[in-house]
């Protein structure tokens, strides 16, 4: 009985430690005591509707078993508005399916990831969620100014240390990515998207943005060129910017870009490779791509599979052209 008590207190204690640090926003917090992932959040009041949605989709013990992994923790604030913004009244009425994937989605396994390991980076890791063709989806952080991840979801308390990871809480739910979401949240493919929204304004054209931002779309694969390809593509065609073309021109350059079809780089083999503009091919001896017109591209090795749920993206230096009449 004695013991049972000074464990409670014991626990007590932890707990008003832990929430008076969590008054400070992006001050590193620990917990005094063998908590793990599920124990800390119930410790934390405002991580109340993490708790419950884990519960209802028996993550429990996957979050209580031994081994590194990095969390994150939505606050309530952020689950409510997600609920809002998804026509939802309250978390039981959320799809059990979905709602796994979406909690998978805010955990990177295997690993510690400290915020100091994030700040002053720019990259791409991997969640526990489902991709198409058994992939598992990334997470795009950038650690410029604080650490956001996919572009909106912020972290206002890092560094959490418990048993079996490492938590930081976040300002935003981390929906299920898209081709669309890695293309708006990383600055250096900013150009692309101007292409696509400049391609979608010519009649008749494919309806970029909406197919790219459909979670239920393709899957496709993406070879994305660089902001800076593109920058050398317009002093090779002699042109100031994007619209001195026509949109039926851009559209063809962009559908050289696509395949029908879900192909990460250990999946992509030396030949003709068929995109919906027509045929390239592949050297995966030099990890390049050439077009009809003899033009060479290379695939940025440490940009490649990036995974969202209706497609992958491979960033590129060179845009790829349709063959010249």
């Amino acid at each position: 009985m004695k013991k049972s008590i000074l464990l409670r207190a014991f626990f007590l204690i932890a707990t008003v430690v832990f929430i008076s640090c969590s008054e400070d926003d992006n001050e590193t917090m620990t917990v005094d005591g063998p908590f793990n992932i599920v124990e800390t959040a119930q410790s934390v009041p405002d991580l109340s509707i993490l708790v419950e949605a884990v519960v209802q989709t028996n993550l429990v013990a996957a979050l209580t078993a031994d081994g590194n992994k990095t969390v994150l923790a939505p606050s309530n604030t952020a689950f409510n508005a997600f609920l809002n913004e998804n026509g939802f009244s309250s978390l039981s009425e959320v799809p059990n399916d979905i709602l796994t994937q979406i909690l998978l989605n805010h955990v990177i396994p295997d690993t510690d990831i400290m915020s100091s390991d994030l700040l002053g980076t720019i990259g791409y890791t991997n969640t526990m969620a489902d991709g198409p063709n058994d992939t598992k989806l990334s997470l795009y952080y950038n650690g410029n100014s604080g650490v956001m991840f996919n572009g909106y979801a912020k972290v206002t308390t890092p560094d959490v240390n418990t048993s079996n990871g490492v938590v930081h809480i976040i300002d935003k739910v981390i929906d299920l990515p898209t081709i669309a979401t890695f293309a708006t949240s990383n600055d250096a493919l900013s150009i692309l998207v101007d292409a696509l929204v400049y391609a979608d304004t010519g009649m008749p054209t494919v309806p970029y943005i909406t197919t790219v931002s459909d979670a239920e779309a393709g899957p496709y694969t993406v070879f994305a060129p660089s902001n800076d390809a593109f920058a050398n593509l317009l002093t090779e065609l002699e042109v100031n910017a994007l619209t001195d073309l026509s949109t039926a021109t851009v559209d063809a350059v962009l559908l050289n870009h696509i395949v029908n079809a879900n192909v990460q780089s250990n999946m992509l083999t030396s030949g003709t490779v068929s995109t919906l503009g027509g045929d390239i091919t592949a050297d995966t001896s030099t990890f390049t791509l050439t077009d009809a017109n003899g033009r060479m591209s290379s695939i940025i090795t440490t940009l490649v599979d990036i995974q969202g749920t209706n497609g992958v993206v491979h960033v590129i230096d060179k845009v790829i052209l349709p063959a010249s009449e």
